[in-house]
């Protein structure tokens, strides 16, 4: 289930448009909406494009494109890669029709407040996952959330991890450098096991020659 979505703009994280589910006990999101906040002020154009970050019984789904942040806080069960085909068609409609408008300076709060209307409207498409429609987005393979990064709210607000995109690169340089530092290691031990083998056994075998000739 679609709990509620913002979109905000990444410069300077002014919102525009915003939707929560009526259905929703909003104390209950109270916690969660306070944690999209702090996501939010961490984001900026170099974050990566598209992250998950866990939250107990929630996820929160952001992605960011066209100069903006679009960012959900769905059900932990519910599909993630439907969660950022949902997002993505949002972008689209949002910048079909606002597109010409987001860079004002004069904006204020929440000036695209009528986007919930669109917003509403896609939530109920996207509600039942066992729809056909629905089944056929989680079947298609134009959305790969394999890729997708995922973090712990716990990690990025109270252990100091980023969502910089050039942060997480070095990290993962950093990783594949090490394993192939391992791996080169492993490789010139197998070299020299297979050049320096032979050598030895032929020397414990004339030992071994020696010792059965001469000493026995």
């Amino acid at each position: 289930m679609i709990c509620s979505t913002t979109i905000v703009r990444v410069r300077d994280k002014l919102p525009l448009a915003a939707s929560t589910d009526d259905s929703q006990d909003q104390s209950d999101l109270a916690k969660y909406t306070t944690e999209e906040k702090e996501i939010i002020r961490k984001l900026s154009e170099t974050s990566e494009p598209r992250a998950s970050i866990e939250s107990g019984p929630y996820n929160h789904h952001y992605l960011i494109a066209n100069g903006l942040i679009y960012i959900t806080i769905c059900e932990k069960s519910y599909p993630r890669k439907l969660a950022f085909t949902y997002l993505d068609e949002l972008d689209r409609e949002f910048i079909n029709s606002y597109g010409h408008r987001i860079d004002q300076p004069d904006l204020r709060p929440f000036a695209f407040i009528n986007f919930d209307n669109f917003i509403q409207k896609t939530k109920r498409v996207y509600e039942d996952t066992r729809t056909s429609v629905n089944l056929d987005k989680l079947n298609s393979e134009l959305q790969d959330v394999t890729r997708v990064m995922t973090k712990n709210i716990e990690d990025l607000l109270y252990r100091g991890d980023s969502l910089d995109r050039m942060t997480n690169l070095s990290s993962s340089l950093r990783a594949e450098s090490s394993k192939y530092r391992k791996a080169a290691k492993q490789i010139n031990f197998d070299a020299m096991i297979r050049q320096y083998a032979p050598v030895v056994g032929a020397s414990l075998i004339f030992v071994f020659l020696v010792y059965w000739i001469f000493l026995r």
